[in-house]
């Protein structure tokens, strides 16, 4: 598979006007399938997909990458795929995540914070007195090296 020269590509056309602030997420291969999913600082719509698929539709073609039966789906990343950036973060401030750190701990709650080494969440914690249940607003802080897997949660 030619991961890294996608990745180059992809990254040229990120220095295009219009394109500054979208990023790659992830590339799949599967068979003759291939996926590209993207994100950005704002959102990625339909056209930049397009665009993107365009471009890079030409070059797999003028190469002949993969051959002349190839899919090509190139999509925004969703919020069914674990954030990996800071920028994902950051992006999401105020939304619902769900945290899984490599020590198995995990955390519920709204992003309240995000630079480039944390990000912070702040939840709910129950605790009881006697036959009292007593909820607190907590803050937490967790470096992006503990998480093993964030995902946003939809809520409805």
């Amino acid at each position: 598979m030619y991961t890294e020269e996608i990745h180059n590509l992809l990254n040229q056309k990120f220095e295009e006007e219009g394109f500054r602030d979208c990023f790659l997420i992830d590339i799949e291969q599967k068979g003759r399938n291939i996926w590209i999913f993207l994100d950005s600082d704002k959102s990625i719509t339909y056209d930049i997909c397009k665009a993107i698929s365009r471009h890079l539709e030409a070059v797999f073609d003028e190469k002949s990458w993969f051959g002349d039966d190839y899919i090509l789906e190139v999509s925004s990343a969703g919020i069914s795929r674990s954030l990996r950036y800071p920028r994902q973060y950051i992006k999401n401030l105020g939304r619902d995540i769900k945290i899984q750190c490599h020590d198995n701990t995990s955390y519920e709650g709204k992003i309240c914070k995000a630079d480039q080494e944390i990000v912070g969440i702040e939840f709910e914690e129950i605790s009881k007195e006697g036959k009292k249940k007593i909820k607190s607003l907590k803050n937490l802080d967790i470096k992006y090296s503990n998480i093993k897997e964030a995902k946003i949660i939809a809520r409805i």
